[in-house]
């Protein structure tokens, strides 16, 4: 009578040896029994069958938790948390090092503070097992396990220091790299005592890194696409802020992950006006981009004809708006100030009013309605006229600060005044302060981590962070102007 064949199960190596399936993944892979005249051959192939069953379900748990990862942080911490759980260690760290040298590059640790990583830092490269992996001659085709590095002869002096330092005694590493990307970097976990993963635990973790890459491989893409589109952006915008007899400006700046179509402007005019201009052009990524550019750039020329009537340079931007992109539209809103007079005349198309903030009021200005540029076979709205007091600062501002808050219009607006009236009266000396001090307040989850990018006057500095607000896809400016 022949023996019964073991059916195949998709996904799993019948030739891993399986354990039973009440076993802990971090446990060691017990023997499977042996087949006696009391042990009916059915049931050691319900308990392998059992083992397969339960392994494919923690690598469809782990495997859905990481799918659910969208930032890179997230990615990495994911990846080795459930790397971890899978060779049964309790510590570890990921070195992203994409082979084609064009980022991100970064090391994150799981149960490793900074000051760890700072000290594996000091180990020569060539002596940890990433380093051999990242630098060898294929890129690192398979794991390195080391089960006693105190047993090991010539064992770096400085590694064997820093492993005695931070208590660890073994460590696994493999690499993470996919066809198409190539080399991304290298995941080790760290063992407190003499170990190394079972044959099992290492097909489970090998076919849990074989799909954590290539999802790595994605999100490491994304950001890439992110920080072009973020550098592209900010490269369309002023370099620099003029200085203007009269008045002091400060700009901040913050791109959708996407990559959006707001901007701002200021540029000195003849007889010492100041031109000031904010806008958004529909849509996201890089024809939005592009469109912003050309938009900014048109306006420039014509506020410097005719800057001292904003309504004939808006009225021409729509027409040319209208005539090279009739399928797109656009906000802008364009001020004429007079620093000497304290006296600004302003136009808007579709876009949000200025907001007035000093000591003795805030208040939005009055402004006509108007429809945004490109939605009427011809634009033209009244001009309104604005005196401001000394110290008083105009904050002009895209409807993406609105809309990151999530509430409703009447309500954002209402949280935006609140803001600018708890100015601290400090900070109204300075239009860089009353700027950051809006966001902290409007934004506070973003603003926590310096989210936002700014630019203000030479010698004032200028600032830039990345906070958690990459899920919003609206970009942000204020333009804050200070009148003496």
């Amino acid at each position: 009578m022949n023996a019964p064949h073991l059916p195949k199960v998709a996904g799993i190596d019948s030739t891993v040896p399986a354990p039973a399936h009440t076993v802990a993944p971090a446990s060691a892979t017990p023997k499977a029994p042996a087949v006696t005249p009391r042990t009916a051959p059915g049931a050691v192939i319900q308990d392998r069958l059992a083992g397969w069953v339960s392994d494919l379900t923690t690598l469809h748990e782990l495997t859905e938790r990481l799918a659910r990862t969208a930032a890179l942080p997230d990615t990495l911490h994911e990846l080795l948390r459930a790397g971890a759980a899978l060779v049964g260690a309790r510590r570890g760290l990921l070195v992203l090092e994409p082979g084609d040298g064009l980022g991100p590059d970064t090391t994150v640790g799981l149960g490793l503070g900074r000051a760890d990583l700072g000290h594996l830092e000091t180990v020569p490269r060539a002596a940890m097992s990433y380093g051999r992996i990242l630098d060898g001659p294929h890129g690192g085709e398979a794991g390195i396990a080391r089960p006693d590095l105190f047993a090991e002869d010539g064992l770096d002096p400085r590694h064997r220091e820093v492993a005695a330092r931070l208590g660890y005694a073994a460590s696994y590493t493999l690499p993470l790299a996919t066809q198409a990307a190539g080399r991304l970097g290298a995941a080790v976990w760290l063992y407190d005592e003499p170990a190394e993963p079972a044959a099992r635990q290492r097909h489970l973790i090998g076919l849990y890194t074989r799909y954590a890459s290539e999802h790595l491989a994605r999100i490491v893409e994304l950001e890439r696409t992110r920080a072009c589109m973020t550098t592209i952006s900010e490269e369309l915008l002023p370099t620099r802020l003029p200085r203007v007899a009269g008045v002091r400006l400060a700009a901040r700046h913050r791109s959708g992950p996407r990559g959006g179509g707001d901007w701002y402007d200021a540029l000195p005019l003849p007889d010492a006006a100041l031109g000031l201009a904010v806008g958004s052009v529909t849509g996201s990524g890089p024809s939005a981009v592009a469109a912003m550019g050309r938009l900014r750039a048109s306006l420039r020329a014509y506020a410097v004809m005719e800057g001292e009537d904003p309504v004939a340079v808006l009225s021409d931007l729509e027409l040319l708006l209208r005539l090279t992109e009739p399928a797109r539209c656009a906000t802008a809103l364009f001020a004429y100030c007079e620093p000497a007079l304290r006296k600004i005349t302003l136009a808007g198309a579709g876009h949000s009013p200025p907001l007035v903030v000093g000591e003795r009021r805030t208040e939005f200005v009055e402004t006509s309605l108007s429809a945004p540029l490109g939605m009427l076979a011809c634009w033209e709205a009244p001009s309104v006229e604005l005196s401001v007091e000394p110290g008083e600062t105009v904050l002009l501002f895209t409807d993406g600060l609105l809309r990151r808050t999530g509430d409703p219009v009447d309500r954002a607006f209402a949280r935006l005044h609140a803001a600018a009236a708890s100015t601290p009266r400090a900070a109204h000396a300075d239009p860089g302060a009353v700027a950051d001090h809006v966001l902290r307040t409007v934004l506070p989850d973003e603003a926590a981590g310096g989210c936002l990018f700014g630019r203000s006057e030479p010698g004032q500095g200028q600032g830039r962070g990345r906070g958690r607000g990459e899920d919003h896809t609206e970009d942000v400016v204020l333009l804050a102007a200070r009148f003496d």
